[in-house]
């Protein structure tokens, strides 16, 4: 319990019965100033009680908030009862020293009790009330997989200072990302996944210098995705497949050298891969799948440290680069629905290891190579080409 400071030790309206004189005093003994102490105590405790709960101010924007919503069958707002919104309302967490409202996180598909005593995930129609962006040490943010929350994502949530976790990924939310998202300094999560977000990625979004985790998957965005993205240094997962994002792979993505997963397939992307992909230090999975990538694929990314290399579907053309060697580890590398010509690499076999391998539908011809990896890979993995043959295919 926090020490409460006071100025005097006097106590405000306190009962005139309580006034005894000098020669009651004696009488009395000790009495009276037990009975004072517990007067104190019990002016103390009220006190630390108030100073504890959440302010009103948050509990009305939490409220505000709730009434936005409507959740049918779990009743999970049935706890948003009483003044201490920092005590058993459930999803909602403060601050130990502020007793402010640091947290909100609320999932539509949970291990909670509550979801396994209904036996079925959540749903929730409604919106977001720009109420929540009352709550200015909010750190947390997660209203995730509840399906049928609609509307825009608040302007105002750009004005949160301290979020560091934005996750709204599952709903049906609309509109476009704020523009001033980029004031959010100390973002490190933006998951909008799997809603109906439109519009373009905001220039903006490059300030996000925190930032780690980037979640535009399933939505209608378009546009290009800004040149300054590789201002983003700490992001290490960025994932923006199945939009409709145009424009060229920007070559700053490069500069991101935390980059581990890259996923920008089914999109409507165009021109060439940049060759610097293939030199980034962790980069491991590169989908640039279902896009509309031209020219030769860049050598540099058959000898580096992708593992998950997906390029098919696409209009490239060439010859697949003959650099395989030992630093090639390939769990899937995919080439397949492209304009593909020449033979198959013989380095290949000098790999460390291919695992899923799929050259078809290409215009490939020659002679398979013998030996490992190819005695392990089926005849799909080189079909309709224009003149492959041996094994796994009709003999040469």
């Amino acid at each position: 319990m926090p020490m409460l400071k006071t100025q005097s030790t006097s106590l405000p309206n306190v009962n005139p019965k309580l006034i005894v004189s000098d020669q009651a005093k004696t009488n009395m003994g000790g009495c009276v100033s037990f009975y004072t102490a517990q007067l104190l105590l019990i002016f103390l405790a009220v006190s630390s009680s108030v100073v504890n709960c959440c302010p009103p101010s948050e509990r009305a924007a939490l409220l505000a908030f709730k009434a936005a919503l409507h959740e049918p069958y779990l009743g999970i707002f049935n706890s948003w009862t009483g003044n201490d919104c920092c005590h058993n309302w459930y999803g909602v967490s403060c601050d130990q020293e502020t007793h402010r409202v640091a947290d909100i996180n609320l999932r539509g598909e949970s291990e909670d009790p509550i979801f396994q005593r209904a036996h079925r995930t959540g749903y929730m129609t409604g919106y977001i009330s720009p109420a929540v962006c009352k709550l200015t040490r909010l750190s947390s943010f997660t209203l995730a997989d509840w399906k049928g929350i609609t509307g825009e994502i608040p302007r105002c949530i750009s004005s949160i200072p301290f979020l560091r976790i934005l996750d709204l990924i599952g709903n049906k939310l609309s509109g476009d990302i704020p523009p001033d998202i980029g004031r959010l300094h100390r973002l490190a999560v933006l998951n909008i996944a799997d809603n109906n977000i439109s519009g373009a990625i905001p220039p903006s979004i490059a300030n996000l210098s925190s930032l780690m985790h980037l979640d535009l998957r399933n939505n209608r965005i378009s546009g290009p995705i800004p040149g300054s993205v590789g201002r983003l240094r700490m992001m290490s997962r960025a994932l923006l497949s199945r939009n409709q994002i145009s424009g060229t792979i920007p070559s700053s993505i490069s500069m991101i050298y935390r980059l581990a997963d890259l996923d920008l397939s089914m999109n409507q992307i165009s021109g060439m891969i940049p060759a610097s992909l293939g030199k980034m230090a962790v980069l491991a999975t590169l989908n640039l799948d279902f896009n509309k990538l031209s020219g030769p694929i860049p050598a540099s990314l058959m000898n580096s440290g992708i593992s998950n290399l997906n390029l098919s579907r696409n209009m490239l053309e060439g010859k697949i680069p003959d650099v395989f060697g030992p630093r090639s580890y390939f769990t899937a590398i995919d080439l397949a629905y492209n304009k593909l010509s020449g033979p198959i690499p013989r380095t290949l076999s000098a790999a460390s290891y291919i695992g899923h391998l799929d050259f078809s539908h290409n215009y490939l011809c020659g002679r398979i190579p013998d030996g490992s990896p190819f005695d392990h890979l089926e005849a799909s993995s080189f079909a309709y080409n224009k003149c492959l043959c041996g094994k796994p295919l009709r003999a040469c």
